[in-house]
């Protein structure tokens, strides 16, 4: 049982996604559960020149289906996936504006990178025809925050609204953040999530610069493989998770479908190197232990673990020393996946999604696999769900974990209700 009155109390009402596996959050956990792969040679631009030719785009997509053609000429891809998941989130919450204190309803919405393509199609306009040219809606378009606005402008909602910027941990912070001022009593009902639209050549020139991403380009579908034997970066993804948060007093008195809690987040640094993890996995150790106590729960508690798993060779290693580091002998017994295998890296909009996909965890009682994972590497020993879901019984708690160039880290638990 929680300490905390119902009040302070957390719990997720509602969930939205977009993502090329699936343009609902019911749609993409099929997809999920199934096992598909979202990787493909990228179509937004012609990758030929380019180190890494492949993505998790969102194919088949019309914001104009979803948003007012006109507002959404005004803002970047990745305000339409974020307000999109949001607008989902709402409506699966069966929250009513017309009920509910306009005061007491906030946006937290963060993204890693922000409108990369209006930033770069600007630019362009800017060199090739002059600085009249370049759009007045050019700043509201690109900075990281303005998701959560326009969020709050279609709702209504006045309560606490900024976005989060922490690179791959946006998401997870944005979440975090949300719960904490609901349990200060800064707001009864909280949308929070992550949102990402970073296929984009400078993006990709960018982190092909850096090395980070996988370079299989002929067979995309297997180069997402996390915890493999020769896995060589991560592969780009785009879209949105967003959550529907809210006190659990709130939840009860209207009756509310309650997914999960949300019982603990905790934020740390690693204090070590700009975009390698710590070696010994010492910063997001230190998260997952906090979150475990702030949930009040010990490590043989948690039954599942959503890594963070990008395929990169310091990241999958690591982190499962972090894994080991926490739950000891208990490590063993756990089951962990990477669902990136399968979405690839959304960056800001990763801790959203994977918050969604813990939420469908716990309500289905079903662990997303992680696929690609047929040469384990011998550093990576843990039970990694591998190529199939599983379906279990009595999973009570999961924790979710995600890592922020910088030396950011993230971990958040959800529990059954």
């Amino acid at each position: 049982m929680s300490h905390l009155p119902d009040s302070q109390r957390v719990v997720v009402t509602g969930l939205g996604a977009i993502h090329g596996l699936g343009q609902t959050a019911d749609t993409f956990w099929a997809s999920l559960v199934a096992g598909k792969n979202g990787i493909d040679r990228v179509t937004q631009f012609d990758p030929a020149p380019f180190a890494t030719q492949m993505g998790a785009e969102v194919k088949g997509w019309n914001v104009e289906e979803h948003m007012d053609p006109k507002e959404a000429r005004r803002n970047d891809r990745y305000t339409h996936f974020g307000y999109c998941a949001a607008k989902q989130a709402w409506a699966d919450s069966g929250l009513d504006m017309a009920t509910e204190d306009p005061d007491r309803v906030g946006v937290v919405i963060g993204s890693g990178i922000g409108g990369m393509l209006t930033y770069e199609t600007q630019c362009r306009k800017l060199h090739e025809q002059g600085p009249r040219k370049v759009s007045p809606f050019t700043i509201p378009a690109l900075i990281g925050n303005i998701c959560s606005g326009i969020v709050a402008i279609e709702l209504g909602a006045r309560g606490p609204n900024f976005g989060v910027v922490s690179a791959c941990a946006t998401g997870t912070h944005a979440l975090g953040e949300s719960m904490h001022m609901i349990r200060r009593g800064d707001a009864d009902v909280m949308i929070a999530g992550g949102t990402e639209a970073a296929i984009t050549p400078f993006a990709y020139a960018t982190f092909c610069a850096m090395k980070a991403m996988s370079t299989r380009n002929d067979d995309p579908a297997t180069a997402c493989r996390p915890f493999s034997l020769g896995r060589d970066g991560f592969v780009m993804g785009e879209g949105a998770g967003v959550l529907v948060l809210e006190s659990l007093e709130h939840a009860k008195k209207r009756g509310a479908r309650i997914y999960c809690e949300i019982a603990s987040y905790a934020a740390t640094a690693d204090a070590h190197h700009i975009t390698m993890p710590d070696p010994e996995g010492k910063g997001l150790g230190a998260a997952m232990t906090r979150a475990l106590k702030g949930a009040g729960l010990t490590p043989e508690q948690i039954g599942y673990i959503n890594a963070h798993g990008t395929s990169t060779p310091y990241n999958d290693k690591f982190e499962t020393l972090a894994i080991k580091r926490v739950f000891g002998d208990n490590a063993q017994k756990l089951a962990v996946s990477s669902t990136k295998s399968m979405t690839g890296h959304l960056l800001g909009g990763a801790g959203g999604i994977e918050s969604v996909i813990c939420a469908k965890t716990l309500q289905t009682q079903t662990l997303a696999p992680t696929i690609n994972l047929h040469e384990p590497d011998p550093e990576c020993d843990l039970d990694y769900v591998p190529n199939a879901a599983r379906q279990v019984a009595g999973l009570t708690a999961v924790l979710s974990n995600n890592l922020g160039f910088g030396g950011q880290n993230a971990a958040v638990v959800f529990k059954a209700v």
